[in-house]
């Protein structure tokens, strides 16, 4: 187990963004938090430090608990592939599908378990009696045990979950169950994730957030996002490096050095195209083959260009299913026509520095005509909401957390079976050649992330969970 650094911020910067009144109840909220919390540690234990939603939520969330004097800490597992092929089976189980179909039988649970043991030791040294440990996800659950031992108390934070139950869900929750059932709080982000057993005076809901001011949010300038694009060649033009930099998390400049890697035939599509993008990890559960799909099957009458993006597949330690998901596309992108395959880019962006990573997506986000989320089950669409405060079109699922992101018609179009690629590709189709329409949805969007979705609403529900902790 290993300790991340986070930088403080100081929370103040919202108050341009969200006003003096709400600013004022977050402070008053902060103030009670470091209050109640004195002489206490909120830890945090995850799988990794890098790629994917919860490590990007735990840099932005504790960064803001740290400006206003809450001691909190963020410590990662150790453990190798065997261990997260057993874990990535879970999460495929609690979102209601076999993922690679092997069992989660008594050799896993030893395995498993022979990796959190592995990391008690590491764990004893920062929790004390009265702190609080907020465990992330099926990667931590088994160190439930442990962290009960040392007094203090504890929170299991799903980030996963189905809303209707099936065999699989039902078969990744047996695993799982042994290990949280006895935990002081259980936070999901919708309620209907949570499974019967779970006590509901125990059961929190809290929904993510996003922090305008990091690298993947912060605003753009239009020549910005372009040079931003063509120098890492994902837009045609003048490959010239960007000259204006960005802002890291801590607040110092940034500059790009790395390109992406992209497949694709010819040349990249031209700023003035519009471009359809999905941006996500390479996993089944993301269906970016059934995006390639949707949109080839209903370009006809459009110009427009598709680009999947998901980090490189080396930069995600937890995710042993990112090379197959990857190839699995590549091969689908293969095969279609060259008419086609000329309108289809799929890009792996470098996680050498994550910042970096995060303003290429930011770009390429800002620049989207559509942003689409075509998952076949989702927690919580991190990128939606993030495409909602960036004002963009949007295409997605009516799964899990989408759901309370978007309402159908309003903030975005949904799609009520994320199988139906004909529903997809139309849906995509009509935002594309209707703008107007596109940027009425994109301007609700955009207004439902300011209220709902902002790091000082969701610091204020984790208050009230350790008030009554």
């Amino acid at each position: 187990m290993h300790h991340v650094g986070v930088d403080a911020l100081d929370p103040e910067r919202l108050e341009a963004l969200i006003g003096p009144s709400r600013a004022g109840e977050f402070r008053r909220t902060a103030t009670a938090a470091r209050e109640f919390l004195a002489g206490r540690r909120v830890l945090n234990i995850n799988s990794t430090a890098n790629g994917g939603g919860v490590a990007e939520l735990l840099q932005t969330l504790l960064s803001y608990a740290r400006g206003v004097g809450v001691d909190t800490q963020w410590l990662v597992i150790e453990a190798e592939r065997p261990f997260f092929e057993i874990t990535k089976r879970i999460h495929n189980h609690l979102y209601g599908s076999p993922g690679d179909g092997g069992p989660l039988g008594p050799a896993e649970h030893a395995a498993y378990e022979e990796v959190m043991r592995a990391n008690v030791d590491a764990l004893a040294t920062y929790a004390r009696a009265g702190d609080i440990v907020i465990l992330h996800d099926p990667q931590t659950a088994g160190l439930a045990s442990a962290v009960r031992n040392t007094g203090a108390k504890i929170v299991w934070r799903c980030h996963v979950g189905r809303d209707t139950p099936n065999d699989h869900t039902a078969k990744g929750w047996e695993f799982v169950r042994r290990y949280v059932e006895d935990v002081d709080a259980f936070v999901f982000s919708r309620a209907e994730f949570a499974p019967a057993w779970v006590d509901r005076e125990r059961l929190f809901v809290i929904p993510p957030s996003i922090d305008p001011f990091s690298a993947k949010n912060q605003p753009l300038s239009d020549d910005t996002v372009l040079g931003i694009l063509q120098y890492v060649g994902l837009l045609g033009g003048n490959a010239d490096p960007p000259t204006v930099g960005f802002s890291r998390r801590d607040g110092s400049p940034g500059r790009i050095d790395r390109r992406v890697d992209i497949l694709q035939t010819g040349p990249p599509p031209p700023p003035h195209i519009p471009l359809v993008i999905q941006a996500s990890r390479w996993d089944r559960v993301k269906d970016m083959t059934g995006v390639l799909h949707g949109f080839t099957r209903h370009v006809d009458g459009s110009d427009a260009h598709l680009t999947l993006v998901g980090p490189a597949v080396h930069g995600v330690d937890d995710d042993p299913e990112a090379g197959p998901a990857l190839d699995e596309c590549m091969e689908a992108w293969g095969e279609l026509p060259e008419v086609l395959r000329t309108r289809v880019h799929l890009a792996c962006v470098p996680m050498h520095d994550p910042d970096e990573a995060a303003i290429i997506v930011n770009a390429l986000q800002r620049h989207a005509a559509v942003v689409t989320q075509k998952s076949l089950a989702e927690g919580f669409g991190l990128t939606v909401t993030e495409a909602m405060w960036k004002r963009r079109p949007i295409v997605a699922s009516r799964v899990g957390g989408i759901a309370d992101q978007i309402v159908d018609g309003e903030h975005g179009l949904l799609i009520d079976d994320p199988l139906d690629l004909d529903a997809f590709g139309e849906a995509v189709h009509r935002l594309v050649v209707d703008r107007p329409y596109a940027e009425q949805l994109a301007g609700a969007a955009y207004q439902r992330a300011f209220e709902e979705f902002l790091g000082d609403r969701h610091l204020e529900r984790y208050a009230a969970l350790f008030t009554s902790l």
